[in-house]
């Protein structure tokens, strides 16, 4: 069985990795270039993207409840229903999006915990007015996203997070550098090519939807759907606490950068490359918990609980080896790494610091992923949250602050306080270890417990992957 799931695992992980990878590629762009352009602009971009992911993670978690609604819907061949979840969603997410908007046109509460220097602020509410353009059409798409991997045709999310990665470079040329008659805007101009490939990816996608045959069944476009409010309110009961587990995860990364704003342009800038690699070292793992994820759904939506605990299993042990050999890699190049980022001698020798703790963070970041990603197949997001909230906000940020900002004396603690940005780091590692054994006990006893009151249906081949 462990070799049938993990084809399967496989077969449906990899086009959402190579998705991933290319919407991280984006981030990695934009983090490059910057650092190239200016010191301050890559301080700008790093604070700007950290308070923007903030933001539309969270609403994306929000909107991550169709995928385990529509895989269980799946599993069970109710097709006809996942179209009505489609709508009452899409009405779901032009709500998230007026909120996003809102709070990124006035980010002060956030800005006024960094103390900017008035250089580094001005272009920070810069990228974030021209990101806030982009968040509609980024959470229709996000939708898409959901749906599509729900109902295994994770292909077509691929081929147009290509595309949109494929257009990033060139869009940053023409609105950083001020080429083709247009203002030279810096690191500004990320936000603004951003804007412009999120509307063209999101028009293709449902186009996409629209004209696909494959997606015809679902009768997404059969008819129009007025807000249900009963069953928005069951989406968002479901999605809340996926979104609020997002925001703790992604939260901490944030006030990490704005806490370590303080300690000036290089300290950030070397903060920026470690979490950016971090985030796209975090691609391969988050890919194989998707998988689970809609595997596992589809399991229960076909009553066959035996088969969903040994996916999630499969796909923990999947998750952790590939976890443990990304972050042996990049301990050994931690050097070479961070020269790709900065062409600062100061940046760049913080940054090789700091990557040697995101490899030991990552193994346990990698094993969380698979286990809460599972759990959502279950529609079990509470716990997890809650897990979350204690481990990464308690543990890791307010470890974080003691550790790298004030002089913290302690008889078990042999190491030297304020640790700067480095304290943050170790923090965060001992706040996953924490949340990867919590949230991986939970889901080996729930999809137990699941196995025992509910019995298992008699096994058949799972719907096809394409």
């Amino acid at each position: 069985m462990f070799r049938n799931i993990a084809r399967e695992l496989f077969r449906l992980g990899w086009p959402m990795f190579v998705a991933q990878i290319a919407v991280m590629g984006n981030g990695v762009i934009d983090t490059i270039m910057a650092g190239r352009y200016s010191t301050p602009d890559l301080a700008a971009v790093g604070i700007g993207a950290s308070i923007y992911a903030s933001v539309f993670v969270t609403m994306m978690g929000v909107l991550l409840a169709l995928s385990p609604i529509a895989a269980q819907l799946y599993g069970a061949t109710k097709f006809a229903e996942i179209g009505e979840e489609v709508r009452q969603t899409a009405w779901l997410t032009l709500i998230l999006a007026v909120v996003s908007v809102t709070i990124l046109r006035f980010p002060e509460p956030l800005l006024e915990i960094s103390r900017l220097t008035p250089e580094v602020e001005i272009r920070v509410r810069g990228y974030l007015d021209a990101l806030s353009w982009s968040v509609p059409a980024s959470l229709l798409f996000r939708l898409f996203y959901g749906f599509s991997t729900a109902v295994s045709r994770p292909r077509a999310v691929m081929v147009l997070n290509l595309i949109g990665l494929a257009l990033k470079i060139p869009f940053n040329w023409v609105f950083m550098y001020g080429n083709l008659g247009v203002p030279k805007m810096g690191g500004v101009g990320c936000g603004v090519a951003t804007a412009i490939i999120a509307w063209i990816t999101c028009t293709l996608a449902w186009a996409w939807c629209y004209s696909e045959s494959d997606y015809r069944r679902y009768k997404v476009f059969s008819v129009f759907s007025p807000p249900r409010w009963r069953e928005i309110g069951r989406i968002l009961a479901l999605g809340l606490p996926i979104g609020m587990t997002f925001l703790v995860d992604v939260t901490g990364f944030t006030f990490m950068a704005l806490f370590i704003a303080r300690l000036g342009p290089l300290s950030s800038g070397a903060h920026q490359i470690a979490a950016n690699v971090a985030a796209l070292a975090y691609m391969l793992p988050l890919a194989v918990g998707s998988a689970t994820s809609v595997l596992v759904g589809q399991a229960i939506g076909a009553h066959q609980y035996r088969r969903a605990r040994s996916v999630g299993i499969t796909g923990l042990a999947i998750g952790v080896a590939c976890s443990g050999g990304v972050g042996l890699l990049l301990f050994l190049n931690a050097h070479t790494v961070a020269s790709l980022y900065s062409t600062d001698a100061g940046v760049r020798a913080l940054a090789a610091a700091l990557l040697g703790f995101v490899a030991c963070y990552h193994v346990f970041d990698g094993m969380q992923a698979v286990t809460s990603s599972a759990l959502r197949g279950y529609k079990r997001t509470f716990v997890p949250m809650v897990v979350f909230a204690f481990a990464l906000w308690g543990v890791g940020l307010g470890g974080g602050y003691v550790l790298g900002l004030t002089h913290f004396q302690a008889a078990w603690l042999p190491l030297a306080t304020p640790m700067g940005a480095r304290g943050f780091w170790l923090a965060a590692i001992l706040s996953l270890v924490v949340c990867s054994i919590l949230v991986t006990s939970y889901f080996l006893a729930v999809s137990h417990n699941a196995m025992k009151l509910h019995g298992d249906a008699t096994e058949h081949t799972p719907p096809e992957h394409r």
